[in-house]
C-alpha cells in the first residue's frame, strides 16, 4: 500500500494576521481557516477500488493510499504497463483575500531498472479555475548500476518563481496534481519497474505552499 499525504497546517505560517512583504507575499492566513473540503482522483494508475483516502478531523491533512500505481517494462509485458497516471483533485477552502501557489513537493518511491531502461516521474500542477496555467516537473532515472538491483528514490520538486501558478482569489479553489510515471528502454531484453509498493517504504508527497494577498 502506497500513500500520498498532504499536510496543510505545517506549510503555512501560524500567525493569524498576514504580514505582506514588498513582493506581495504574505505569511499566510490562520491555518485553522484552511480546510480540505473534498477529494477525488482519476487515472489508470488509481482505478476505482484501488485507492483509500483519509482526512483528518480538522480537515487539514489528507492521505491517499494506492494499490495499482505501478509500471513495468520488459519481454512479454504489455506496452500498456509502461506508463500510468493518477490525478489528484483537492477542493480547498481558504480565507477570502488570499491566494496560494505550490512551491515544493517531495516524493519517495522504488525503482528497479536494468541497463538501457529509463524511468521518468512527471508531476503537473494546476487549478481547475485556470486549467491553461500549469507547471510541470520531472525526474528521470537511468537504469543499471545501483538501480539494477532496486533502490528507493526521492523526487524533490522545487518550482522556480517564474513558474508559480496561483489559486483563484476568493474562498475556494480546486488544486489538481497529475502524477505520471513512465518507462522507456533501448534494450529489448531489459526489464524494469517503477513503483513504490514496498511495504516498509511509503510513497509520500508533501506539498509546500506560499501565500500572498490578492491584488485589488
Amino acid at each position: 500500500m502506497r500513500s500520498v499525504a498532504f499536510f496543510l497546517p505545517a506549510l503555512v505560517a501560524a500567525t493569524p494576521i498576514a504580514q505582506v512583504t514588498s513582493d506581495g507575499w504574505a505569511d499566510g492566513p490562520d491555518p485553522k481557516q484552511i480546510q480540505i473540503q473534498s477529494v477525488s482522483f482519476s487515472g489508470n494508475g488509481c482505478p476505482q477500488g484501488s485507492v483509500s483516502t483519509s482526512i483528518s478531523p480538522d480537515k487539514t491533512v489528507i492521505t491517499f493510499g494506492f494499490d495499482r500505481f505501478q509500471t513495468y517494462i520488459g519481454p512479454g509485458i504489455s506496452p500498456s504497463e509502461k506508463t500510468k497516471n493518477c490525478q489528484l483533485h483537492l477542493n480547498l477552502k481558504y480565507p477570502g483575500g488570499f491566494q496560494f501557489s505550490v512551491v515544493e513537493s517531495t516524493y519517495h518511491g522504488y525503482a528497479q531498472l536494468d541497463k538501457g531502461v529509463t524511468g521518468t516521474f512527471y508531476s503537473t500542477y494546476y487549478f481547475s479555475q485556470d486549467a491553461s496555467a500549469t507547471t510541470t516537473t520531472q525526474t528521470s532515472i537511468a537504469g543499471g548500476g545501483i538501480w539494477a538491483n532496486g533502490q528507493v528514490y526521492t523526487k524533490a520538486d522545487k518550482i522556480p518563481t517564474a513558474s508559480y501558478i496561483y489559486s483563484p482569489c476568493g474562498a475556494s479553489g480546486i488544486l489538481n496534481v497529475n502524477n505520471r510515471i513512465a518507462l522507456t528502454s533501448t534494450n529489448a531484453t531489459a526489464s524494469g519497474t517503477l513503483t513504490d509498493d514496498d511495504a516498509t517504504v511509503s510513497f509520500t508527497q508533501q506539498v509546500n505552499l506560499n501565500w500572498r494577498t490578492c491584488k485589488k
